[in-house]
């Protein structure tokens, strides 16, 4: 029961918390971009553009600082067994993403504060593309430790701890390049999606319609690029976890004989353990996408479990499937609606040769599909990790024996109950605040002059 509770306790609060991780490397490199829009061509709007999703970046930060936190203590009070084991290995990237990347981004998001109209416009730009990098730098090492969770390299097992033997090995892990290129550019395309959904609701109120259409439009073009890319990175993703963890394939498509060419189940209705009542099945696809061959071989969930069992002992080694099954299918889905909502947006704006001129149904939509990326985010999380289960770390140690001995199952119920009140009423903080500064809009300018050479003449930008 205290690996349960402890097990639920820790999913929540990190999915909570990775609703704010994305939006915020997001929302820093769009604020970036608009902020070098204005620096470069001398423009209000852009200036007043990264003023005010600026603030919604700060209040996401915020939040996703105070989050985040919590994880910490729960490694050493829920999970010290699996602190103890993994300690030498996450030692170092851990200790690199808090005291380079989270300080690089802490003291120069300070600096971007309270350095607009002190700092000259030019250092003034450098700082939140500091921001930026440190964020994209604290996730690559965050992504370091977990990579190695899935996917084991550059060690020796010693006295029954994992110990560090090539940290290089541990940079170099294939599993982290992937993941990382892959959760970057979702975080990119979260952002851009909140950023075309604020401008979508702009537009449909006629509030600063000339600036929200650059937003809008700059936000539709790279949530459609990121889309196309997360998509090839994901693909690739899911070759190698073929490669490294056949189940989770196998308990992604819920598929229990190995077979060569294998369809891929688009919906199924009924038992995914037996006999289902419904099934939309795309022959070959599944091989194509875990080979890429046509009649590529896919392992099934009956065989990696005796291969499993004949490695690593008696047990069960199967996920919980439903949450394997619709995670994959979850993810996927938004993801290319994503692709069809950005690609038919960026279309509609050119249409008789007006800039982003949309329907109100399709601006409607886009408000809605703020939601999308969060959605898919999420599920993509859950069955990352969900599929690796009975493993916390895969192959050398199970989620059973990592909990901490001498926490009792009323402690871990009472902290449980604790954080979800208490994550509770930070997510309706956190929608408020998000909510009363999006509704604001741009102001009056009043704010200040743009910020750029002041050599340079002020310049419309067209679009």
């Amino acid at each position: 029961m205290t690996v349960l509770l402890s097990r639920w306790q820790f999913g929540i609060t990190i999915t909570y918390h990775f609703l704010f991780v994305p939006l915020t490397i997001g929302l820093a490199l769009l604020v970036a971009v608009m902020q070098t829009l204005a620096y470069r061509k001398r423009d209000g709007d852009w200036e007043r553009l990264s003023r005010f999703f600026g603030m919604l970046f700060l209040i996401n930060l915020a939040m996703g600082i105070v989050t985040g936190i919590v994880q910490e203590f729960q490694f050493g009070m829920n999970w010290s067994d699996y602190s103890v084991f993994v300690g030498n290995i996450f030692g170092a990237p851990l200790a690199m993403e808090g005291l380079f990347a989270f300080f690089l981004e802490s003291t120069f998001v300070g600096l971007w504060m309270f350095g607009r109209g002190r700092l000259s416009p030019r250092v003034h730009l450098a700082t939140i593309w500091t921001v930026s990098v440190g964020s994209i730098v604290s996730a690559f090492f965050i992504l370091a430790a977990n990579s190695w969770m899935q996917h084991p390299v550059g060690y020796r097992i010693v006295d029954h701890k994992a110990e560090l033997t090539d940290f290089w090995a541990v940079l170099r892990n294939s599993t982290l390049w992937w993941a990382f290129a892959h959760t970057v550019l979702a975080s990119f395309l979260t952002g851009a999606m909140l950023v075309l959904g604020v401008s979508a609701w702009h537009l449909l109120k006629g509030r600063d319609t000339q600036a929200f259409r650059r937003s809008a439009r700059l936000s539709a073009g790279v949530a459609l690029v990121c889309t196309v890319l997360v998509i090839v990175t994901g693909d690739i993703q899911a070759r190698l976890m073929d490669t490294q963890q056949p189940m989770k394939m196998a308990a992604a498509e819920a598929v229990y004989k190995s077979s060569n060419g294998a369809s891929f189940s688009l919906l199924t209705i009924g038992n995914l353990s037996g006999q289902p009542v419904f099934q939309i099945r795309i022959p070959h696809l599944l091989s194509l996408i875990a080979t890429l061959s046509w009649n590529g071989r896919v392992d099934g969930i009956t065989q990696v479990q005796q291969a499993e069992a004949a490695r690593y002992g008696p047990g069960s080694y199967v996920p919980v499937l439903w949450v394997t099954y619709w995670g994959f299918r979850i993810m996927v889905g938004l993801g290319f609606l994503i692709l069809i909502v950005s690609a038919w947006s960026l279309w509609r704006s050119r249409r008789g040769g007006r800039p982003f001129e949309l329907g109100r149904w399709t601006l409607w939509v886009l408000v809605a599909c703020i939601a999308a990326p969060f959605l898919a985010n999420t599920a993509g999380w859950l069955f990352t990790e969900m599929g690796r289960q009975p493993w916390i770390v895969y192959g050398l140690m199970k989620t059973g024996q990592a909990a901490s001995p001498t926490v009792s199952a009323t402690d871990v119920a009472l902290t449980f109950g604790g954080f979800v009140l208490l994550y509770t009423v930070l997510g309706i903080i956190d929608v408020g605040l998000m909510y009363l500064t999006a509704q604001r809009g741009l102001g009056t300018g009043a704010e200040g002059p743009p910020s750029g050479p002041p050599h340079e003449e002020a310049e419309e930008l067209v679009y």
